[in-house]
């Protein structure tokens, strides 16, 4: 069965890791708009095709300088480092790039004009040259002319736009329809049942829900309540099932029945979904096979490791840090919670497009747990990549609007006795003050990119994810921050004035200046964490001292929303000790 999918696989990342190119952004979306658009505005397609250029030309460049090899050399290094699902791309991308790349290196050439002589960077109208390493003495715009005369426009660059057009292929045309369908509407790509949870980890699967233990039974799912005890079988893919033979009393009556079981469910963005870029790719001082293993299962997880994320991790950390999560504690507080987790957050998710990303969650008021919900999109609302940022930020007026309609879809969705907590913006102010003047791993073998200079490049391209927070502009960082505390009020007075039929609502700060201190304790510095190749999100780190802060709060002033501590938790794990897995 394995080995039958791996054409298809190979395939499959291929054709994900361009649509994620152009369907997926860290950035929200435009103001007004309820649900992702088919593809990328193209200016904003351009940007991140630009990044992604300068970004590996001098990965090859530094790969050459570090082993005193030839750039051809490089790229085949690189190549051979990528895994096997996806060396056929790289090799592709290598015959119709690689020897333009390597003649303008050779010519003491950097990325950036090397990207805009093969045109994939491309300055429009009225837009300056964006650069990420200084000007060459010449200038950008000699160096790049000069660079344009070298190539003179090869047939092989030309051909590459028929990249673009893959789902044109009669053959791939329903594949990229299932896919595109995946990244609009985050639902599991693999659901035989039809019941939003799955059997395979990655694509929007069991990473992000909890895993399936029957996708042939559209009644069979975690999160909801036993059929008749699960005499016969495992209902709610906790693993507790079957009868004691010693008074004939179901497991799950004699363990969970009263037990106070819910689950947990985030509504969030991308600090939510834990997106991360795992340093060791652009690090060449670190790079070796090893360093991209993970590379097929980040694409397909939208370069997200929700698995390792604050709300919902239940694996063990694989990219620094420890992984400690909401999810995890409940787990521990009460076994009979196991499985029961949704983490429905999307990279640019505001509160504007979680009005539609929030229709995927599975949860039915007559059959299911209770759940405790976090609503968490803790920048996107004053974080956008328009120049004039301050007009595209939410309004207090919205932001009240865009919550008051996703409570009122929870609670038409959740069964009674459900909680939910409304956590605060950030003062991403945090992020300028502790990195601007660092290198970026990028930057760390020649000392010659910090953290300032890629901000300014995102910026330029209009594919930042925050110019508000991310500019050497005091002032605008000041004011931006003001917007996110005048939303964070809204959300405030809203947990204290609201009531709702199905659930209860409470309001937390972002926990941002106690994991600092925390970490400050553990004789650790404030830059580490923040995610350190897009210097943007929090860091594995961050992640679990926020879980640790969260938990302390909920257990002292809400220790109704986390439920009782279940005293046969010893003795489920005993009895269903195999079963445990996720």
């Amino acid at each position: 069965m394995r080995a039958s999918r791996q054409p298809f696989l190979n395939l499959f990342c291929i054709l994900w890791l361009l649509l994620l190119l152009k369907a997926a952004s860290c950035s929200p979306l435009p103001s007004g708009e309820d649900s992702p658009p088919p593809l990328l505005p193209s200016g904003l397609y351009k940007g991140h095709t630009c990044v992604g250029c300068v970004l590996v030309v001098s990965v090859i460049e530094q790969l050459a300088q570090w082993h005193n090899s030839t750039v051809k050399a490089a790229v085949e290094r690189l190549c051979n480092y990528i895994p096997e699902k996806l060396q056929g791309f790289c090799y592709i991308l290598a015959e119709l790039y690689g020897p333009h790349i390597a003649e303008l290196i050779d010519r003491e050439m950097n990325a950036d004009v090397v990207c805009h002589s093969l045109r994939l960077c491309k300055q429009d109208p009225g837009q300056p040259l964006c650069h990420l390493y200084p000007p060459p003495k010449v200038g950008l715009s000699t160096a790049i002319w000069k660079a344009k005369r070298i190539l003179k426009t090869s047939k092989d660059l030309k051909s590459t736009t028929r990249f673009s057009n893959l789902c044109a292929f009669p053959l791939l045309a329903n594949l990229c329809e299932k896919t595109k369908y995946v990244i609009r509407n985050k639902l599991p790509f693999e659901d035989f049942d039809g019941d939003k949870f799955s059997t395979f980890p990655t694509l929007r699967g069991y990473h992000w829900r909890g895993r399936d233990c029957d996708d042939r039974n559209t009644t069979v799912y975690p999160g909801r309540r036993p059929d008749n005890w699960d005499v016969k079988s495992d209902s709610n893919c906790n693993g507790i099932w079957g009868v004691d033979p010693k008074d004939g009393i179901p497991y799950e009556e004699k363990f969970c029945k009263g037990a106070d079981s819910r689950g947990v469910v985030l509504l969030g963005d991308s600090a939510g979904a834990h997106f991360h870029i795992p340093p060791e790719w652009m690090t060449v001082t670190q790079m070796s096979a090893k360093s991209f293993a993970n590379l097929p299962m980040a694409f397909t997880d939208e370069l997200d490791w929700p698995q390792f994320s604050e709300i919902t991790g239940f694996l063990n950390s694989t990219i620094g840090g420890w992984t400690d999560s909401l999810y995890l504690r409940l787990r521990r507080r009460n076994r009979c919670n196991h499985r029961d987790l949704q983490n429905i957050s999307q990279n640019g998710g505001s509160s504007r497009n979680l009005l539609n990303l929030m229709k995927s969650l599975a949860r039915n008021q007559l059959l299911d747990n209770p759940a405790i919900v976090i609503y968490a999109t803790i920048g996107n609302d004053v974080c956008n990549r328009n120049h004039d940022t301050l007009a595209h930020m939410t309004t207090p007026k919205e932001m009240l609007s865009n919550v008051m309609q996703a409570l009122r879809y929870l609670d038409s969705r959740l069964p009674n006795g459900s909680h939910v907590i409304l956590t605060g913006l950030v003062d991403g102010r945090f992020l300028w003050d502790n990195l601007h003047d660092r290198y970026h791993p990028l930057g760390q073998l020649n000392r010659d990119i910090t953290y300032s200079q890629l901000y300014s490049f995102l910026n330029c391209l209009e594919v930042s994810p925050c110019n508000g927070w991310l500019t050497p502009n005091e002032t605008l960082r000041n004011l931006t921050s003001e917007r996110a505390l005048q939303l964070s009020d809204v959300l405030k007075e809203i947990a204290r004035s609201e009531k709702f039929a199905n659930f209860d609502v409470f309001y937390m700060d972002f926990p941002l200046r106690q994991t600092a201190e925390e970490w400050r304790k553990m004789g650790g510095k404030p830059w580490q964490l923040i995610e350190p190749v897009d210097g943007f999100h929090p860091s594995q780190i961050a992640a679990a001292l926020g879980t640790s802060i969260t938990w302390q709060k909920a257990l002292h002033e809400w220790p109704q929303v986390l439920g009782r501590e279940n005293p046969f938790n010893d003795q489920i794990e005993a009895i269903f000790k195999d079963q445990g897995g996720h």
